[in-house]
C-alpha cells in the first residue's frame, strides 16, 4: 500500500502556484513571442539546408560568412540518403520552417518543394543573365553551376579506347556483365537520371533496362563510391557525376579517363544536372536568405565551383569552365522535360526500391 504525502500543508503551496499560473503563462508566451521575433529577423544570422558535398560548398558559405559578417548555419545531406533526406526535412518542417536557403544539387526535388508550396519567389539580380531554361519563369528558383553524367573508365583494365563503353545502355549489356558500376538508383543524381529515363523511354523499357542492369553490374552506395571501385579496380568503369570523377583526376590518379556518354539508351546525348537555389516560405530569416541567394548565384561563386575540386560546369559561357573536364562544344545535350520527369520520381522509384530492397 502507498502512504500518504508526509505533509498535508504543502497542498497550501500548491494552490498559490495554481493561482499564480495563468500570471506565469502569459509572461511565458510574451517571452517566446519575443524570442521568436527576434529570430525571426536575424540580422546576424543565416540557415541553409545544402545537398552540394559539404567539402565542396563550405569554404564558398564560409567566404559569404566572410564577406557579410553574416553567420551561415549549414546542414548537409549524407552520402547515403542525399537530396532526398533534406527533401523530406523540409517537408517535415513546413509548419515551422528552420532553413531560410535550400542549395540543391540538382533540380527534381526543387520542383517537388516548388509543387508543395515550400518556396518563396524571389527574383535575384544575380539570376539576370542565366539561360531562361535554367531558372523558374515566376522566380521560385534559379539553377547554376551543373554536373553532367558521365563514364569513367579504368585504362588498366580497358586498354583499348575503341572498345571502350559509349552510353547508360552499357549497364545492362550481357557483354559487359560484371565490370560496369553505378550507384544506388533511390537517391541523388542517380535517382534523377532513373526518372528522366522513365519519363523519356516509357515504363515497359525502364522496367527491362532496370531488371538487366540488377543482374549484370555493379551496384555501389553512392557516386563516390561507384568511381572509388574503378580506381581500385573492382569495377573496369561505371556511371558518375563530372565531379566525382574530377575528384580522382585532381588527386593524380593516371589510370582513369571520363568521357561524356549517352544518357539513355539508344538514345543520343550527355545529361547536364545543375545545382539550384531558393528561398524557403515562411523563413525564420528571409532578407539573409536573400542575399546568400544573389551571393550563390553570382559569375563569382560559379568561377570558384568550376576552378574548385566541385568542377562544376558554368551555366554562363563568359565564365571559365573547369580544367580536367571535357569541353561540352559540339556535345549533344539531353533535351529533358524537368516537370514530366518529376512526374515519373514516384513510379520509378516505387519499382526500384522494390527491386533493390535489401541490396
Amino acid at each position: 500500500m502507498s502512504s500518504k504525502p508526509e505533509s498535508l500543508p504543502q497542498q497550501g503551496k500548491s494552490i498559490g502556484i495554481r493561482k499564480w499560473w495563468p500570471l506565469l503563462a502569459v509572461a511565458t508566451l510574451l517571452a517566446t513571442s519575443l524570442f521568436t521575433s527576434a529570430a525571426a529577423d536575424d540580422p546576424g544570422r543565416v540557415v541553409i539546408y545544402t545537398s552540394h558535398d559539404r567539402h565542396l560548398s563550405e569554404p564558398i558559405l564560409d567566404l559569404f560568412q566572410e564577406k557579410t559578417g553574416i553567420r551561415v548555419e549549414a546542414v548537409y545531406d549524407t552520402e547515403a540518403v542525399k537530396t532526398v533526406g533534406l527533401v523530406n526535412r523540409l517537408l517535415a518542417e513546413r509548419a515551422r520552417p528552420r532553413a531560410d536557403v535550400f542549395w540543391n544539387n540538382e533540380i527534381l526535388r526543387t520542383i517537388q518543394l516548388q509543387n508543395a508550396g515550400l518556396l518563396e519567389p524571389y527574383e535575384s539580380p544575380s539570376a539576370v543573365d542565366i539561360p531562361s531554361v535554367l531558372k523558374d519563369p515566376d522566380h521560385y528558383w534559379a539553377g547554376f553551376g551543373a554536373r553532367a553524367r558521365v563514364i569513367m573508365v579504368n585504362k588498366n583494365l580497358l586498354p583499348d579506347e575503341e572498345k571502350w563503353p559509349t552510353g547508360w545502355g552499357d549497364l545492362a549489356d550481357p557483354d559487359w556483365k560484371g565490370q560496369g558500376a553505378f550507384a544506388r538508383p533511390l537517391f541523388g543524381t542517380t535517382n534523377t537520371h532513373a526518372a528522366i529515363q522513365y519519363a523519356l523511354t516509357g515504363e515497359e523499357a525502364f522496367r527491362d533496362f532496370w531488371h538487366k542492369t540488377r543482374e549484370n553490374s555493379i551496384l555501389e552506395v553512392g557516386n563516390a563510391q561507384t568511381r572509388d571501385a574503378v580506381v581500385a579496380g573492382e569495377a573496369a568503369w561505371c556511371f558518375t557525376d563530372t565531379d566525382d570523377a574530377y575528384g580522382a583526376i585532381a588527386d593524380g590518379v593516371t589510370h582513369i579517363e571520363m568521357l561524356y556518354a549517352d544518357a539513355l539508351p539508344d538514345r543520343p546525348g550527355v545529361l547536364l544536372i545543375p545545382n539550384t537555389v531558393m528561398l524557403l516560405r515562411n523563413s525564420p530569416n528571409g532578407e539573409n536568405g536573400r542575399k546568400l541567394i544573389d551571393f550563390l548565384l553570382s559569375e563569382d561563386v560559379e568561377a570558384r565551383l568550376a576552378a574548385s575540386r566541385a568542377a562544376q560546369i558554368p551555366v554562363r559561357p563568359n565564365v571559365k569552365g573547369p580544367q580536367g573536364i571535357p569541353s561540352l562544344e559540339g556535345v549533344e545535350i539531353l533535351e529533358v522535360d524537368w516537370a514530366s520527369a518529376y512526374s515519373a520520381i514516384a513510379p520509378a522509384s516505387s519499382f526500384l526500391q522494390g527491386l533493390f530492397a535489401g541490396r
